[in-house]
C-alpha cells in the first residue's frame, strides 16, 4: 500500500520559473503493482507477483442483482417529489441511446421494470372516464331540457371550467396525477350543476312570457347569490385538507384544490359565459299548450291553481315531465299530511343505517388493488445463509411463481439478493436487506394474465414456498408507489415497534406478542424483522498474551479484518487512471475459499513476514449467535414485529392487533410498545377527516345562518346530510368497498352537492313563505319548482360518475370507491331533498313569523323601518 500513494507536489524556483515536483508515487499501470518489492534491505528481493495476483476486479461480493433470474447490474431510478412521472420516464428513455454509447457493445442496456406504467395508465383511464362522464352528463341535461342548444351551453362550460382549473393547478405547483384528475372528475357534476341551474331558471322565466334578454337577466340575477352560497358551502366541505399533515395532506390537498379551482371557475362562467351563450343560441318559448306554464315560481294566482286541478283530474291528457310532476305533488301532499310520523322515521332510519354501517364497514387507507399484475415479496432464508444459497432460493421461487401463473405470463422478475456493498453510496431507502440471507423479489405479470384476486395469488405462492422450502419465510410488501408512500417505510400494513433498553426484554415480549398474533386467522407472514440470532464466531482476545508478543489489540484487529474481509477497512488506498481520470480502490484480500474453517481463522499471522504468532496463539474462538442488526429510536433498541393481512380490511386488523397487544400482557419495565406503519396512519387520518367533516358542517351552518338570518332555516338545509352519509355507507357496503381516503372524499363531495340542492329548494321555499304566509304551501310549491333542476343535476352527476364507479379501467380499483360513494350519497340525498326537506321546512317554519328579523331602520322590510328619516335623507 505504501508503494502506491497519492502525494502532493512541491515547488522549486529555478531562475525565472517555478517548477512543480510531482513524482511517480502512484503506479502508472495496473501491471506495475506486480513488480512492487516486498522485502526491505539486503538479500533476495521478493516481488508482489511472487505471492499474489493483481486484477481489475470488484469489491468483496455481498449482494447480487438478478433480472429474470440472471445476475445483472440493476440501476433503480426514483423521481423527486416535485417531478412529473411521465416527464422522468420520457426523459430517461430518450437518454438510453446516449448511455448505451458509453459502454462496450457486449453490454446491453435495457429498460426493464417500470412501475410508472400503472401511474400513466391510471391517469389516462381517469381522463377517459372524465370525458365519458361529461358526455353522459350532457346527454342527461338534453333529455331533461329537451333543447339541444341549452344542452350545448351546459356542455361547453365543462371543458372551459376544467381548463381554467388546470391552469390554476399549474400556478399552484400541482401536476396532473391520480388525485388531481379524481378531483376534476368529481367536479364535472358540480360544473353541470351550476350551469344547469342557470339554464333551467332561464327556461322558467322564458315560460313566463318574458323576452329572451329579460328572462336571461332576471334568471341570472335570481340565482346569482344562491349559487355563490353553494360554491362557498362546497368549498367548506373540503376544509379537512387544511387540518391534515404529512402524507394524507399530500394526497388530499391536490384533489381539494382541483375541486376548489373548478368550482370557482364554474361559478364565474355560470354568471358570465352561460348568459352570453344563452343570448346567442337559445330561442324564445312558444306556449302552444295551456299547461306549458304550469307550476312556475308562483302558484298564487287563481288561473294557475285551476290549471293544476285540471291536470290532476286529466292525467291521461298530460305527457312528459308535467305528468311526473303532478304525481310528485300528490305524493308530497300525502307525506305533508303525515309529516309528524315521516320525519322521525326518516331520522331514525338514516342514523340507524349510518351507525350500523360505520361499525360494520371495513376501513382502509387506500382502496386495495386486488387485480394488480405487479407484486413484491421478501424471502428470508435461515439467518447467515450465504448469498449463493439465497440466490438459489430466489431462482426456485421464480420457478414456483411460473408454475402457478404460467411461464409465458411472467413478463419480468427483478431481485436483489443480500446487502448493498459498503463502498457504494446506495441509499437503504430502496434496498434494506438485513443480511445475505434476505432477498427482495419484484414480479411483473404479462398483460394477458388476468389476476382475479391478488390476495389469492399471494396465498398460493406463500403456501407453495412453505411447502417446497419449509426453512424459507416469505413476506409480501407494497410495490405500488402510493402504498409505499402511505406505508412510511413500513414493510407490511401491520408493524409493531417494541422498544426497550435491554434487547432481551424486548425479544421476550415480542415472542409473547407473536403467539397472540398467530391466533388471528387472517394474519400472514408474522415475523420479527431484525435478525436476532445471526451465526457468529466469537473471538475473545487475551490482551496479556498479545502484549507479551509486543502487539496491541488494534494490530490484531487489523490483521483479522484484512484476512476475513479486505484491507479497504483498515488502509484506504486508490489508484488513479491517468488516461481516463478515474480513481480505483486498491485493496488486499485473501481468496474467500482460503478462509473456510475455524482453523483457518486461528492460523492468521499477526506480524508481517512471520508465521507466528497467529490469532490462535492470543485468542479463543467459539461459535455463537448474536443480533445481526441493531435498530434504535432515541435511547431504546427496537424490535419490530410485522404482519400482512389476508382478505381483511386494515381497520378491523388494527383493532384485533391492539387487542392482541393487550392480551400479551404488561411489557417489562422500561419497554414501550407502539403500533406503527399504515395502521397508525389510518387511525390518525380517519380521525382528522371526521373532525374536519364535522367542522365543515359547522362552517356551512354558520354561512347559511348569516344568509337566512335564522338558525332554524339553516338547520333545515342540513337535514339531508344524514341521508347522504347513510346512502354512501350503504352503497359501499353493498359493493364490498371499504371506507378509505377515496370513498371519504366521495362522501364529502356528496355532502356538498346535497347542501347545494337543499339550499336552492329552501331559498325558494322561504321566499314563497313570505309571499303566501303559509309554510306548507310554500314547501309544496318549492318542491315542484325545484323538482326538475334537482333531478337533472343529481341524475347528471350520478350518470357522470358511473364510468368511475364501475372500476373497469386500469385505475378502477383505486378510484371506484370515490364514484360509488358519490352515487350512493346523491341518490339518497335526492330523495331526502324532494320528499323530506319540504316536510321539515313546513314543520319548523310553520309557526315562524313572516315579519323581517332585520334591525336595520333603512330596510323597507324591517319593522324598525324609519320612514320619515329615510324620506328626509332622500330629499
Amino acid at each position: 500500500m505504501k508503494n502506491n500513494q497519492i502525494t502532493p507536489a512541491g515547488n522549486v524556483r529555478v531562475g525565472d520559473y517555478t517548477y512543480m515536483t510531482p513524482m511517480n508515487s502512484v503506479m502508472g499501470k495496473v501491471e506495475d503493482f506486480l513488480n512492487i518489492p516486498l522485502h526491505k534491505g539486503s538479500g533476495p528481493t521478493v516481488f508482489l507477483h511472487d505471492i499474489a495476483t493483481v486484477e481489475d476486479a470488484s469489491d468483496v461480493t455481498v449482494g447480487y442483482a438478478l433480472v429474470n433470474g440472471k445476475r445483472s447490474v440493476y440501476i433503480p431510478l426514483t423521481k423527486t417529489s416535485d417531478a412529473s412521472t411521465m416527464d422522468v420516464v420520457n426523459a430517461l428513455k430518450a437518454k438510453l441511446p446516449e448511455m448505451q454509447s458509453l459502454i462496450p457493445d457486449y453490454i446491453k442496456l435495457q429498460y426493464e421494470f417500470d412501475q410508472s406504467v400503472y401511474v400513466i395508465n391510471a391517469v389516462e383511464s381517469l381522463a377517459s372516464e372524465g370525458l365519458i362522464g361529461a358526455l353522459l352528463t350532457g346527454l342527461v341535461v338534453y333529455l331533461f331540457l329537451g333543447d339541444l342548444r341549452s344542452s350545448l351551453v351546459v356542455i361547453v362550460t365543462i371543458p372551459i371550467s376544467l381548463l381554467a382549473a388546470i391552469l390554476a393547478l399549474n400556478m399552484a405547483g400541482q401536476t396532473i396525477n391520480i388525485m388531481t384528475l379524481s378531483g376534476l372528475a368529481l367536479a364535472i357534476g358540480i360544473l353541470v350543476d351550476q350551469a344547469t341551474v342557470v339554464i333551467e331558471n332561464i327556461h322558467q322565466h322564458l315560460e313566463m312570457g318574458k323576452t329572451k334578454s329579460r328572462a336571461i337577466l332576471d334568471a341570472t340575477r335570481e340565482v346569482s347569490f344562491p349559487l355563490l352560497l353553494i360554491t362557498l358551502c362546497i368549498l367548506a366541505v373540503f376544509a379537512p385538507a387544511l387540518l391534515m399533515n404529512g402524507v394524507p395532506k399530500g394526497m388530499f390537498m391536490p384533489l381539494s384544490l382541483a375541486v376548489g379551482f373548478s368550482m370557482v371557475a364554474s361559478y364565474i362562467f355560470s354568471q358570465s359565459l352561460v348568459p352570453v351563450l344563452s343570448n346567442w343560441w337559445l330561442k324564445g318559448h312558444e306556449h302552444k299548450t295551456p299547461h306549458a306554464k304550469e307550476i312556475l315560481n308562483d302558484l298564487s294566482n287563481v288561473q294557475e291553481t285551476k290549471m293544476e286541478h285540471y291536470e290532476e283530474r286529466n292525467l291521461q291528457k298530460i305527457t312528459g315531465f308535467e305528468r311526473f310532476k303532478i304525481k310528485y305533488l300528490h305524493l308530497l301532499d300525502i307525506l305533508l299530511d303525515k309529516k309528524v310520523i315521516v320525519i322521525p322515521l326518516y331520522l331514525i332510519l338514516s342514523f340507524g343505517i349510518l351507525v350500523f354501517g360505520f361499525l360494520t364497514i371495513g376501513k382502509d387507507m387506500m382502496p386495495k388493488l386486488d387485480h394488480s399484475r405487479q407484486f413484491q415479496l421478501r424471502l428470508i432464508a435461515p439467518q447467515g445463509l450465504r448469498i449463493e444459497k439465497t440466490e438459489q432460493t430466489v431462482i426456485k421461487t421464480i420457478d414456483i411463481i411460473k408454475s402457478i401463473v404460467g411461464d409465458k405470463n411472467v413478463d419480468i422478475t427483478s431481485a436483489f439478493v443480500g446487502m448493498t456493498p459498503s463502498s457504494y453510496g446506495t441509499s437503504a431507502l430502496y434496498v434494506f436487506n438485513a443480511g445475505p440471507h434476505e432477498a427482495v423479489l419484484q414480479v411483473n405479470l404479462g398483460e394477458g394474465y388476468k389476476v382475479k384476486s391478488l390476495d389469492e395469488l399471494k396465498e398460493k405462492i406463500r403456501n407453495s414456498i412453505h411447502r417446497q422450502m419449509p426453512e424459507t419465510n416469505v413476506s409480501f410488501e407494497p410495490i405500488e408507489l402510493t402504498d409505499k408512500i402511505m406505508s412510511q417505510g413500513a414493510l407490511t400494513p401491520i408493524e409493531i415497534m417494541i422498544g426497550s433498553k435491554d434487547l432481551g426484554d424486548g425479544q421476550q415480549f415480542a415472542n409473547k406478542l407473536i403467539s397472540q398474533l398467530k391466533k388471528i386467522p387472517y394474519l400472514r407472514d408474522i415475523r420479527i424483522n431484525q435478525p436476532l440470532n445471526y451465526p457468529t464466531f466469537d473471538i475473545q482476545v487475551d490482551r496479556v498474551r498479545v502484549s507479551q508478543f509486543g502487539l496491541s489489540a488494534d494490530e490484531v484487529a487489523k490483521s483479522l479484518v484484512a484476512a476475513t474481509s479486505s484491507s479497504r477497512f483498515t488502509a484506504k488506498n486508490f489508484w488513479l487512471d491517468q488516461k481516463k481520470g478515474f480513481a480505483y480502490q486498491v485493496q488486499v484480500q485473501l481468496p474467500e475459499y482460503q478462509m473456510s474453517s475455524v482453523e483457518d481463522i486461528e492460523n492468521i499471522p499477526l506480524v508481517a513476514g512471520q508465521l507466528r504468532p497467529t490469532l490462535g496463539d492470543v485468542a479463543s474462538i467459539k461459535k455463537v449467535t448474536i443480533p445481526g442488526e441493531y435498530d434504535r429510536v432515541g435511547p431504546r433498541r427496537i424490535i419490530t414485529v410485522s404482519s400482512n393481512i389476508f382478505k381483511k380490511d386494515l381497520g378491523s386488523a388494527t383493532m384485533d392487533v391492539n387487542n392482541a397487544i393487550k392480551a400479551a400482557g404488561i411489557p417489562p419495565q422500561g419497554t414501550v410498545v407502539a403500533l406503527k406503519g399504515m395502521a397508525k396512519l389510518l387511525e390518525d387520518t380517519l380521525g382528522s377527516l371526521s373532525i374536519g367533516l364535522a367542522l365543515a358542517v359547522v362552517v356551512i351552518f354558520l354561512l347559511l345562518a348569516a344568509n337566512y338570518q335564522s338558525f332554524k332555516v339553516s338547520l333545515v338545509v342540513l337535514v339531508t346530510i344524514p341521508a347522504v352519509l347513510a346512502g354512501s355507507i350503504s352503497i359501499l357496503l353493498m359493493t364490498g368497498s371499504t371506507l378509505n381516503l377515496q370513498s371519504y372524499m366521495g362522501i364529502i363531495m356528496s355532502v356538498g352537492v346535497s347542501v347545494a340542492n337543499a339550499l336552492l329548494l329552501v331559498t325558494n321555499a322561504e321566499s314563497l313563505r313570505l309571499t303566501y304566509k303559509n309554510a306548507q304551501k310554500a314547501a309544496r310549491v318549492a318542491g315542484a319548482v325545484r323538482l326538475r333542476p334537482i333531478l337533472m343535476t343529481s341524475i347528471a352527476m350520478v350518470v357522470g360518475m358511473i364510468p368511475m364507479a364501475s372500476g373497469m379501467s386500469e385505475s378502477g380499483e383505486q378510484s371506484a370507491p370515490l364514484g360509488r360513494a358519490v352515487i350512493g350519497g346523491l341518490v339518497a340525498s335526492t330523495f331526502a331533498a324532494l320528499l323530506i326537506l319540504p316536510l321539515v321546512f313546513a314543520s319548523i317554519q310553520g309557526k315562524t313569523s313572516v315579519k323581517s328579523v332585520s334591525l336595520n331602520p333603512e330596510d323597507i322590510d324591517s319593522e324598525y323601518y324609519d320612514h320619515q328619516n329615510v324620506l328626509v335623507e332622500n330629499v
